[in-house]
């Protein structure tokens, strides 16, 4: 028996021995690999949960509603808003701890009504040393299981995971909710999550893989992955964008030569370049008036 068989068999073990789980859902791959072990050791009493608010872009829950027919778990959807928190709009150092506090809260009220008690996520065991992560301060308060941490199983074997139970998420890169695209301290609005959401949306239609839109207070700040950024940098698709997202409400319209980095918005620490230095002016503009 191979390692990861050993943490395979002994993860299914763990939520079969439960009356029952209430799976955070958000279609990404931690989550529908948790999803598809608690379905195959539980079946019926395996439930997916997703939450929708002002934060999860509307093709993330299609998608998510996708993942969990494709695994065959029941899935189940509440609403809730962020924005009626003020210190999740304040948009401090702690943003993603009141976020995830209020969304797994939700997912414990909905166990509680289908009389489930216990609650997972897909936190897995390379999370804790992946920088600043204070959300997962809220799993540990909270009392949700994690069961991919738990069991020590790495990022690379959820994917095998994944491929192993054939879900078509299994190369699905990072998406986090759209308040990350939202600089630390810059307030959060319904005005720029939904302007980022259908910024995201337009380079999604261009074939982006692995990208943000970044919403400092007006500049957009657009990141790519590496093998990607040759394409972004075509005139087609310059011009295109730099429109669309004008008419979007982006005074200007930025490519960031760094590339797609997580957390690129979020408090620095010793493995992230200072924010300040991701920032490139429009060089696409050359023939555009200059403000003074």
């Amino acid at each position: 028996m191979t390692s990861l068989e050993a943490k395979l068999e002994a993860a299914r073990a763990d939520l079969a021995d439960r009356d029952g789980v209430l799976v955070a859902f958000s279609g990404g791959v931690d989550s529908s690999v948790v999803a598809a072990l608690a379905h195959d050791a539980l079946g019926e009493d395996a439930v997916a949960c997703t939450a929708r608010s002002e934060t999860l872009p509307e093709a993330e829950l299609e998608e998510a509603k996708r993942v969990a027919d494709e695994i065959g778990i029941r899935h189940e959807i509440v609403a809730f808003s962020e924005l009626e928190d003020d210190r999740f709009v304040e948009n401090d150092d702690d943003r993603c701890y009141h976020c995830r506090t209020m969304r797994l809260g939700e997912m414990l009220e909905t166990a509680r009504e289908f009389g489930v008690e216990t609650v997972c996520d897909g936190t897995n065991a390379d999370d804790p040393g992946a920088g600043h992560r204070p959300g997962l301060q809220a799993v540990e308060e909270l009392d949700v299981h994690s069961p991919l941490l738990a069991h020590d199983v790495t990022k690379e074997e959820v994917r095998e995971i994944a491929e192993r139970y054939g879900l078509s998420v299994a190369d699905k890169p990072s998406m986090a909710c759209l308040s990350s695209r939202i600089p630390t301290g810059l307030e959060v609005t319904e005005e720029r999550l939904t302007r980022i959401e259908r910024a995201e949306a337009l380079l999604r239609q261009w074939g982006f893989d692995q990208f943000r839109v970044r919403d400092h207070d007006g500049l957009a700040r657009i990141e790519v992955s590496a093998d990607e950024l040759e394409r972004a940098l075509k005139l087609e698709f310059v011009e295109t964008v730099r429109e669309e997202l004008s008419q979007l409400g982006f005074d200007h319209v930025t490519l960031d030569l760094h590339g797609y980095r997580t957390g690129s918005v979020s408090p620095a620490d010793e493995n992230e370049p200072a924010e300040d230095e991701s920032v490139v002016e429009n060089v696409f503009a050359a023939e555009s008036e200059t403000d003074d």
